[in-house]
């Protein structure tokens, strides 16, 4: 049995306060329930030289396992079903809630209001066995992640009835507007697939994605004959089409998950030249999301069609974006949405190049 102690009590005492404040900065810079699993189990294996990491969380039966994460030094695996916990030391940890510690073995229960997962640790025979003070270490830095869990839980069930509050609003729109006039399915995938491209946060990322469900919700508020014209719009008309980017902010100001989402819908229609509306900002004054969401708006328009304007192949989209770079649209935009463009599979999308081709 390998009883090597490598770590001195000055050693130790900054792996702690180094452990503590690595997960510390984890938990505070992700918002992803998975991706705050996956980093975490690479950082724990990485702080304790573990040779093999894994971390569950359980359902509220504790019989289930909802997610784990396993990562080893040629490996690493992510379980999203629901599977049933069978082996010996997950069932020993979960009937006495009690940590295992056995040479380079360290099994842990993680404990909030109740039991909420499970983390093992393994070692390969050229480490030292796990000793006491680590797995004080692990119980210490363990608290703080499960605050981060469970907090997330939380933010994430608050998300779904977010996501449901939005998808209703959407659907009394577009019950209102006959469906030539609604965008089409992969609109939202589009605007994603940009920010993506252009490396944007998660939370900016997360925010596009209900800008892109919620950008026309101010047309709601605007009366049927004008937004189902087909023929040219009177200057009084279009003055009221063109307050829909203030209505639809007005009416999502009170959602307060929905604040950061407002500056997109309200400035979608500004032109990087400073000729769009409503506050004719330019280049950097519109706020990114938008800057994304105007060269995908236009896009959608162009492929999807409109009852008063004629359906545009894909190519033909790209030219006139591509013409439009320095007044209508960000050239950076434009660039990461060339790079998106060709991926998009939608039969809707590709018909009529197919035609014209």
């Amino acid at each position: 049995m390998n009883t090597k102690n490598y770590l001195t009590p000055t050693r130790r005492y900054k792996l702690l306060i180094s452990a503590t404040h690595s997960v510390f900065r984890l938990i505070n810079s992700t918002f992803d329930h998975m991706n705050l699993v996956m980093r975490l189990t690479r950082l724990i294996a990485q702080i304790f030289h573990a040779d093999y990491c894994s971390l569950m969380l359980l359902d509220p039966s504790q019989k289930y396992c909802i997610l784990k994460f396993r990562v080893s030094k040629n490996s690493k695996q992510v379980v999203e079903k629901k599977a049933k916990i069978k082996d010996r030391l997950s069932c020993r940890i979960i009937r006495t809630l009690q940590a295992v510690k056995k040479e380079r073995l360290l099994g842990v229960p993680l404990i909030g209001e109740d039991l909420v997962g499970i983390i093992v640790l393994r070692r390969s025979p050229t480490e030292p066995d796990f000793d006491k003070f680590e797995l004080e270490i692990l119980m210490t830095i363990l608290e703080q992640a499960i605050v981060g869990i469970k907090n997330l839980q939380l933010y994430e069930e608050q998300e779904k009835m977010l996501f449901g509050s939005i998808k209703a609003l959407v659907t009394m729109l577009d019950s209102r507007i006959p469906r030539e006039y609604t965008h089409s399915p992969y609109f939202s995938r589009l605007v994603v697939a940009i920010a993506n491209q252009m490396h944007l946060d998660e939370k900016q990322v997360e925010s596009l994605k209900y800008a892109s469900l919620l950008h026309d919700a101010g047309k709601i508020d605007i009366p049927l004959h004008i937004l189902t014209k087909t023929t040219k719009l009177t200057p009084q008309e279009y003055r009221i089409i063109k307050s829909h980017p203030l209505r639809g902010a007005r009416i999502l100001r009170h959602l307060q998950n929905l604040r950061p989402v407002i500056p997109i819908i309200l400035h979608h229609h500004e032109k990087y030249d400073g000729t769009g509306y409503p506050s004719r900002l330019k280049k950097g004054q519109i706020p990114l999301g938008a800057r994304i969401m105007a060269v995908a708006d236009a896009f959608e328009a162009m492929v999807y069609g409109r009852p008063y304007r004629e359906r545009m192949s894909i190519s033909g989209a790209v030219r006139e974006i591509k013409r439009k770079i320095n007044t209508q649209f960000d050239p950076k935009v434009v660039e990461a949405f060339l790079k998106v463009v060709n991926k998009i599979k939608t039969k809707k999308y590709l018909h009529d190049d197919k035609k014209k081709g």
